[in-house]
């Protein structure tokens, strides 16, 4: 794809990357504020990624959204960082200017702004399960917290992982780590799966139990029907279940804010994408 002198130039990088919806949401966003935009879709090897980058940045690239395998990657090669990406230790919004590279991180606000805004959940006071202790994990914990939850659980299939997670974020609020089996046999308000389980059709062996009659069961995974993990939480008793297209939706507009200082309207672009995969 080609672009114009006058157009601004972003991207998203990762690998695989052919199926990534981002160049149609940033299209969206486009059209939608005046943005005059050329957004491409740049699958990378792991080796390649800082030649890749620079190839970018020279061919005038203002902009980049880091998708698997390369947050942390993008982390090591950034100049300076927001404190988001600080608490995450992993990027996925390169800010290019000039021969700097600024590092965001927008995933946590973009999960907190579907949860609040688009799923109606009010966080503030909430009990909260977070599965995995992974780098998707680790770039929500502190907007979560932040949101002012109750509680924040983390579970993890290796506990001393999630253990140790918990302990370096404990200075922003009550939050805590174990193993599946060490889980409380209560429900939670909110349980989050930021494992990446529903990509091999499995799910975290976390008892039925946290399921409640108020539970809304979250996947931070999404695809064009439910994913393994929202189906079993429904059979297990969850209240409601949710994927993560609203997420995925919500930290590319605050993407495009760092990048452009303007913030799209997201729910129409979220209608659109839900609309069209049936």
């Amino acid at each position: 794809m080609s672009k114009s002198p006058e157009q601004r130039y972003f991207s998203v990088i990762g690998n695989p990357i052919q199926h990534s919806k981002s160049p149609a949401i940033h299209a969206m966003f486009g059209e939608q504020t005046g943005v005059d935009l050329c957004y491409v879709a740049i699958e990378s090897q792991p080796e390649d990624f800082v030649a890749t980058i620079a190839d970018f940045q020279r061919a005038g690239g203002q902009g980049m959204n880091v998708t698997v395998p390369f947050k942390e990657h993008a982390w090591r090669l950034a100049d300076e960082h927001s404190e988001r990406a600080r608490h995450a230790r992993a990027v996925n919004t390169l800010k290019l200017e000039g021969n700097r590279i600024y590092g965001d991180n927008t995933d946590g606000v973009g999960l907190v702004a579907d949860l609040e805004n688009n799923l109606g959940r009010n966080l503030a006071d909430a009990k909260v399960l977070l599965l995995g202790a992974g780098g998707a994990v680790r770039g929500v914990i502190a907007p979560l917290l932040d949101a002012g939850v109750r509680s924040l659980t983390l579970a993890n299939r290796t506990s001393q992982k999630a253990v140790a997670l918990a302990a370096s974020f404990r200075s922003l609020g009550d939050i805590g780590g174990g193993g599946y089996s060490d889980l409380p046999d209560t429900a939670f308000d909110i349980i989050i799966n930021g494992t990446a389980a529903s990509l091999s059709g499995d799910v975290p062996p976390v008892p039925t139990s946290v399921f409640g009659d108020q539970t809304l069961a979250y996947d931070m995974m999404y695809g064009d029907r439910p994913t393994v993990f929202m189906e079993w939480a429904s059979a297990s008793g969850a209240a409601s279940v949710s994927d993560g297209l609203g997420m995925l939706v919500e930290q590319a507009a605050e993407s495009f804010f760092v990048w452009n200082g303007v913030r799209p309207e997201t729910r129409p672009v979220i209608q659109t994408l839900r609309r069209s995969r049936g």
